[in-house]
């Protein structure tokens, strides 16, 4: 969409049949669960169907009333709980058939190191141009964190950025409804009188518009900065300018955006002893990387642990387990995979495969069973490993996890056979050879 359209036609961009249609089909491929009123992506489509011409009229006429967001609480990484308002699917479609347009919009206004939430932008960009900064010589690290900042943002200051922007009257007038839809929890319905409630497609384009006056201000007073939602960095050259930065900046925040800048938790710290998007830095060979944060990597050992636990991993089929643990371990690497991993992934590897000999050997359950499939893997496979070596583990007394670790099983459960592909089973993923084919070694 061209800038210039931002006039009173905004709202025949929002309400046009391909907008319409590219915001269901967004929706339903999101899938995502149901608001208040229990309506599903799914059924979606024939509700859709059925009312069109009603909805689209009530938007028109300003006559669409938003239902409540549905409270829902997600776990964080430090014990705590993230608040999330679900939209329903209706909602969800209405509000990304005005973010489109809107966010194309602003496209041409954001600033250049703003990443979160923007076509062909990822927190790796955010990571690699704080990396660019610190090798540049900006090695103190300014890290403001705003408290609460989604349940925070003033209405009438968002509505007043907008405008600047977005000029058609029946747009704002719906964005302001949905800013005031309310919250349902256990029943009953909030009033919500500050904030954008994370959980629909609204809500990140109206944090980043927001959050733009932030970017503006920092780029006119020349600084270096990342900022991913509402994770901020700024990068400076000495300890006594990054003091300075960091009161001034929080005063800027609290003044022009009416937001709190939390004192304990933002600081003013060396590169190594920051944590962003899940990374942290250090120098290696004299130059700044990043390396996952401690606390991801052992949250990888924990959700492992928790999907392997022998229990219900022995209760599944193998084929089912290594289908699982592949999506996950993939899924990590392919995140963390600008960084130093290349032994944590050899360590957390061997700590995999040992895991996954446990549930094998559980499986098989009794010492024949055992014997019999150690002993023809080992024929097969061409080990030769003694019968006398093999009868030692099937009848062992040690626990699985000690007798899952025994020479014998390591050898002929050996990291070649987990990896190779059986039938409908899929191999098990080997985390260091797939980090390095990523990274192209």
């Amino acid at each position: 969409m061209e800038r210039g359209v931002t006039t009173m036609e905004l709202m025949e961009v929002v309400l046009s049949k391909e907008n319409l249609n590219r915001a269901y089909k967004k929706v339903k491929s999101n899938k995502g669960a149901s608001g208040v009123d229990k309506l599903s992506t799914e059924e979606l489509g024939n509700y859709i169907r059925e009312n069109r011409e009603f909805i689209i009229d009530s938007l028109r006429n300003r006559k669409y009333i938003p239902k409540p967001v549905r409270r829902v609480y997600i776990p964080k990484s430090n014990g705590k709980k993230r608040p999330l308002g679900i939209p329903t699917a209706l909602d969800r479609t209405i509000q990304q058939a005005i973010a489109q347009p809107i966010s194309d919009i602003y496209e041409e206004v954001f600033s250049d190191y703003s990443y979160g939430f923007r076509p062909n932008r990822s927190c790796h960009g955010a990571i690699k141009q704080a990396l660019d900064y610190l090798n540049s010589g900006y090695e103190w690290v300014i890290d403001i964190d705003i408290e609460q900042f989604f349940d925070k943002v003033n209405h009438d200051k968002l509505i007043q950025i907008l405008r600047e922007q977005v000029n058609d009257s029946s747009v704002l007038n719906l964005i302001q409804k949905y800013l005031k839809a309310g919250v349902m929890e256990k029943g009953i319905i909030k009033a919500t009188k500050t904030g954008v409630p994370q959980g629909g497609p609204l809500s990140v384009v109206l944090s980043n518009i927001y959050l733009d006056k932030l970017d503006k201000a920092l780029e006119e007073r020349g600084l270096r900065f990342v900022r991913y939602a509402d994770d901020v960095l700024i990068f400076t050259r000495s300890e006594k300018a990054a003091n300075r930065v960091m009161t001034s900046i929080s005063s800027w925040i609290e003044r022009k955006l009416f937001l709190k800048v939390n004192a304990t938790k933002s600081k003013v710290v060396r590169p190594m002893r920051s944590k962003y998007l899940g990374f942290t830095f250090l120098k290696n060979g004299g130059e700044w990387k990043v390396k996952p944060t401690s606390e991801k990597k052992a949250k990888l050992y924990k959700v492992m642990r928790e999907y392997l636990k022998r229990g219900k991993a022995t209760s599944r089929s193998l084929a089912v387990t290594i289908k699982r643990v592949n999506q996950i371990v993939m899924g990590w690497i392919n995140y963390f995979r600008i960084g130093m991993i290349k032994m944590f992934m050899e360590k957390f590897g061997q700590w995999l495969r040992h895991k996954i000999r446990v549930i094998i050997m559980k499986q098989w359950k009794n010492s024949k069973t055992i014997y019999r499939n150690l002993s023809y893997i080992n024929r097969k496979y061409k080990n030769n490993f003694d019968d006398e070596s093999i009868y030692k583990v099937a009848n062992s007394r040690l626990g699985w996890y000690k007798r899952s670790g025994m020479d014998v099983v390591n050898y002929i459960l050996n990291p070649t056979l987990l990896e190779t592909k059986i039938k409908d089973r899929a191999g098990l993923l080997n985390p260091l050879n797939y980090y390095l084919r990523k990274v192209g070694i």
